[in-house]
């Protein structure tokens, strides 16, 4: 499986972007699709993450409430909406896609990774 994320960029603070990652493979639709960040100098973080379905979604507590995961099986793509962005949401955004995830928050649960999108939050 290969992951294709875009729609990163450059925002002002307050403002909204929609990532979205488009996955090729039949697995897509029975994966768990995650999205983590890594910002300069820091380690790669949880995001947010959604079961096959669509069902279940958790986020980490830094984006809830701000960010919402969704995802389109029959368009095989996930996105990630982002509203009110603070500088801090500034970070390479990378999708990930877990065959045997459990809940998807963890790194070590995912089997592939896509090359990852720069979302840049000026003050």
């Amino acid at each position: 499986v290969q992951l294709q994320a875009s729609g990163g960029g450059l925002v002002q603070a307050g403002g909204s972007l929609r990532l979205s990652c488009a996955a090729s493979g039949r697995t897509f639709s029975s994966s768990v699709m995650g999205w983590f960040r890594q910002a300069p100098g820091k380690e790669r973080e949880f995001v947010a993450t959604i079961n096959w379905s669509g069902s279940i979604t958790y986020y980490a507590g830094s984006v809830k409430g701000r960010f919402t995961i969704s995802r389109d099986n029959a368009k095989n793509t996930v996105y990630l909406q982002m509203n009110s962005l603070k500088p801090e949401d500034t970070a390479v955004y990378y999708c990930a896609g877990g065959k045997s995830a459990s809940r998807g928050t963890a790194r070590y649960e995912y089997d592939y990774w896509g090359q990852g999108t720069q979302v840049t939050v000026s003050s």
